[in-house]
């Protein structure tokens, strides 16, 4: 297996600190339109805390819009049609909002703005080698894994056992795409990845999740 550079740049680092805090300022009257609607519909909280593992196996707390009514207690993961979700949270996680608060993570220096998308602790398995060689890098608020299994919800929800499924047969299948991604990755593969994030985030209908896996010259990695 090749080994991953761990350490970031300067200049890059630079980069993405620059690119979140002019993503914030941009965004902010969106932000907090947000933040509004959370809060007419399901009061407060408008943030949700989660504690996720970084780089190198180190937690840290991610930020996103709460999505989910408070004090919901359930499965580690969300299927469609989980009844937790609330009215405006549904459409955040279909557009993938939700996660703009990560914009903040990146300025702390938990996240980049592309990497392996963090896991909650339960789910890292640390004495696997596939698991060590994608925490080398810092975590991002996408990755091409996250844009493949953008439907991830919908794919959970015929599951007869979410969690279980989602462990052993996508979750694997990411970890493999994570990794070809990061040993082919180039500067121009990134903006591209982070223009078709924000393009099927807004609208989604045409998403080909095949179709996006072969644009970035990977193998899709079939359940």
């Amino acid at each position: 297996m090749t080994r991953l550079q761990p350490t970031q740049p300067m200049l890059t680092r630079l980069l993405e600190v620059a690119c979140a805090l002019t993503a914030l300022v941009g965004l902010a009257p969106l932000l907090l339109l947000f933040a509004a609607l959370i809060w007419m519909d399901d009061g407060r909280p408008v943030l949700f805390r989660q504690t996720r593992v970084g780089r190198n196996g180190r937690p840290f707390r991610i930020l996103k819009f709460r999505t989910m009514r408070p004090g919901s207690f359930g499965r580690a993961i969300t299927a469609a049609g989980d009844r937790r979700v609330t009215r405006v949270g549904t459409w955040l996680r279909r557009l993938k909002l939700d996660e703009l608060p990560q914009l903040i993570n990146v300025l702390k220096g938990d996240m980049s703005l592309i990497g392996p998308r963090p896991e909650v602790p339960e789910f890292v398995e640390f004495d696997n080698a596939l698991w060590r060689a994608v925490l080398e890098v810092r975590p991002g608020i996408t990755d091409l894994a996250s844009l493949v299994y953008r439907n991830e919800e919908d794919m959970l929800g015929p599951a007869l056992d979410p969690d279980a499924y989602y462990r052993s047969a996508i979750l694997p299948a990411k970890l493999r795409l994570n990794l070809q991604y990061l040993q082919s990755r180039s500067v121009r593969q990134d903006l591209r990845l982070l223009w078709l994030t924000a393009r099927y985030s807004f609208f989604p209908r045409g998403f080909d999740r095949d179709r996006v896996a072969r644009s970035f010259s990977v193998q899709e990695c079939k359940l």
